[in-house]
């Protein structure tokens, strides 16, 4: 999803000549990547500002001035986490391996493949952001719900996309794989299993193939019509 926390350097102290937006951008980052590492550590309940400030190495005016609350900064890192996630899929949503047709439809099971691989890695290479991105985000409020909800459903769009989904009962059967999808990696993500979250991708791979045209009629027609 992003470069490991533990690799966002702070800047040098004293004098460094870097222009002041770039020193922002550094401290925000470094307060983000905290942020998330806290959270895992400790439950969104359980991280207050100061441990955040520890993580970061920045001070409390720093701090404030980028943020308003925790519940600001967590917004702003969900924020973060969500771009990250959907930047993975959508560069797996384009490319195109050595074997695919560039005329081939958007409807493709090798593009539902690439996409759930993104996916998982992505969660599994990033733990603390997973974790707040899945988990943590129950206890930070409606708000943050609203946008998990409507994260949620541009997968389910993106799916039923890859899917070849046509029909109003075909849209539903990927919103139902998309829930199951997400209520498997959230176990995953919260048993701190990353093994498990990329083990998944195989079985829900096979699960769409034997579907037939449950989910939509790619698998079909790029199955010479077998379920």
């Amino acid at each position: 999803m992003t470069e490991p926390a533990s690799t966002v350097r702070q800047l040098p102290r004293g004098r460094h000549g870097l222009p002041r937006e770039q020193v922002i951008a550094s401290q925000r980052e470094r307060i983000l990547h905290a942020l998330a590492d806290a959270m895992a550590e400790s439950g969104y309940v359980g991280t207050s500002v100061a441990s955040i400030l520890k993580r970061a190495g920045v001070s409390r005016e720093t701090f404030y001035e980028q943020f308003r609350s925790k519940e600001d900064c967590f917004e702003a890192a969900y924020e973060r986490a969500v771009e990250l996630s959907l930047a993975g899929i959508a560069d797996a949503a384009a490319s195109q391996s050595d074997s695919e047709s560039p005329d081939r439809s958007s409807a493709d099971p090798q593009r539902m493949s690439r996409i759930l691989g993104a996916y998982l890695d992505g969660l599994a290479d990033e733990p603390a952001y997973a974790r707040l991105f899945l988990v943590e985000v129950y206890a930070a409020g409606a708000k943050a719900l609203s946008r998990r909800a409507l994260l949620q459903e541009s997968f389910v769009s993106l799916i039923a996309d890859v899917l070849g989904a046509e029909t109003e009962q075909q849209r539903f059967a990927c919103q139902t794989l998309a829930a199951a999808v997400s209520a498997m990696v959230t176990a995953r993500v919260a048993a701190d299993d990353p093994d498990g979250l990329r083990a998944l991708r195989e079985p829900l791979l096979d699960l769409v193939r034997r579907s037939g045209d449950l989910y939509g009629t790619a698998m079909v027609r790029h199955d010479g019509g077998r379920a």
